[in-house]
């Protein structure tokens, strides 16, 4: 189990084994499979029951700024007082109990009688914000985790990729469940709509509790943030890391990638439907193409040794890789709309080299200073948020202002926010993540091989 060993230093320098990698690696399932659903089908579903997309952009970033500020008061008092697993374990039953009610129908709307679009943003904006204080407390525990369990550097990597696998993972059950239930029900209604989206939260939220359950059987309480406390450390002050350097790089890096992979998320169902007019059920395999591909990747990234060149290398060609996609995504017509798929493949491969490697840099900033790892999870975290709630909001503010798409020759491709939310974004902040990369100093531990290779 994660946390069982000797207490001694050279004990935390040894390499995890699988079992402990991959209970480690679940413990996110349940923010993975909610979040997905969040960043892929919220704007959609809210414009669908009739909502503009000014009001939609308005409850996206309420659910964003409650994720950004509670990753800041998380990170804090996690590294005051500890308790990883109480942190994560509150977090999960907000996320279970708010999140049906995100995509559940307009709480206000029936006790006050009305359905005004006021009263439903407002409503939908507070449900929002709650499932996102509750999201932001899982993720801060769980990822500041990764320096408490092992001071391996390796291990480290490879706690974070198996995480990214099992991020994966969530996707595709998520997109499993939404294939079938866009398969096997209609949207005539706005209940109809409604209903869909309830069946897909609910299963959702039991899929994700599954692997919670597993995490907190398999995970104990790390113990090297227990033996630093035991042993006096004091508390790493947060100018300790406004002082650094690789602080601003490595935030720079994590919030761009994040704007990539959460950006073109959110609006990759949009491009799929409206841009190039495929059908409803498209709206599930893309992104499945894509979640399979970074699952793959992500696997494979596991079995390798890391270093800090490393880091920087596989970081640079991932971006690159989002570059030829963002271009391709731009000027892609209507009447070439199978392309997406191969583009697809590119796109998943790209969001893991991405995720992985920025998320690693984090784990190389904070080294062995164990009693500022939360802060610095939960001060990016906060950025990211709050960047990606302004970017969703601006974008999605000029949504109706576009051109109407049945006067776009086929052949040919229109410029829209859509395509410039799915294309062009990503590719500038992947552009700016590998020049920033490309500037980085990361220091070179010392390397040692997982204990056991996770594909034998």
């Amino acid at each position: 189990m994660v946390g069982d060993g000797a207490g001694d230093d050279e004990s935390s320098f040894e390499p995890l084994g699988r079992c402990s990698v991959v209970y480690y690696g679940v413990g996110h399932m349940l923010n993975d499979i909610t979040s997905a659903c969040w960043f892929t089908y919220l704007l959609v579903f809210l414009t669908d029951i009739g909502l503009s997309p000014s009001d939609a952009a308005i409850v996206m970033l309420s659910g964003q700024m409650a994720d950004g500020f509670t990753t800041i008061v998380a990170g804090e008092l996690i590294d005051r007082f500890g308790h990883f697993k109480i942190w994560h374990g509150a977090g999960s039953v907000l996320v279970a109990v708010s999140f049906s009610s995100v995509f559940g129908g307009c709480l206000p709307c029936k006790i006050f009688g009305s359905n005004s679009s006021t009263l439903q943003t407002i409503g939908y904006s507070v449900f929002a914000a709650i499932f996102n204080v509750g999201w932001a407390a899982t993720q801060v525990s769980h990822m500041s985790m990764v320096n408490c369990i092992t001071l391996n550097s390796t291990s480290r990597v490879v706690l974070t990729s198996c995480r990214n696998a099992f991020t994966m993972i969530a996707n595709l059950s998520l997109y499993a469940v939404a294939f079938i239930v866009f398969k096997i029900s209609t949207s005539v209604t706005v209940i109809d709509v409604e209903n869909q989206y309830r069946w897909i939260a609910y299963l959702s939220i039991f899929i994700g509790c599954c692997f919670v359950a597993v995490f907190h059987l398999g995970t104990r309480e790390p113990r090297l943030k227990k033996e630093a406390r035991a042993k006096g450390y004091a508390r790493i002050s947060w100018t300790y890391w406004f002082k650094k350097i690789l602080y601003y790089q490595v935030a720079i890096v994590y919030v761009f990638s994040r704007l990539v992979t959460n950006v073109s998320q959110a609006f990759l169902a949009f491009y799929v439907i409206n841009d190039l007019q495929m059908t409803q059920s498209s709206k599930a395999l893309v992104p499945a193409i894509i979640y399979i591909c970074s699952f793959i990747v992500s696997i494979l990234l596991q079995e390798i040794g890391w270093n800090g060149r490393r880091l920087k290398a596989f970081y640079s060609a991932g971006g690159l890789l989002w570059i030829i996609c963002g271009v391709g995504i731009l000027f892609l017509p209507r009447s070439m709309n199978s392309i997406v798929y191969a583009l697809s493949i590119l796109i998943g491969a790209a969001n893991s080299l991405m995720m992985v490697t920025a998320v690693s840099m984090q784990s190389f900033l904070v080294g062995e200073d164990l009693n500022g790892c939360a802060f610095v999870y939960g001060s990016l975290s906060f950025l990211d948020k709050i960047s990606c709630g302004l970017a969703l909001c601006a974008l999605e503010s000029y949504q109706s202002s576009t051109p109407e798409l049945r006067y776009c020759n086929p052949s040919y491709f229109c410029f829209t926010v859509t395509r410039f939310g799915l294309g062009l974004v990503p590719a500038i902040c992947a552009l700016v993540g590998v020049l920033v990369t490309c500037c980085m100093k990361l220091h070179a531990p010392a390397l040692n091989p997982s204990m056991e290779p996770l594909l034998a």
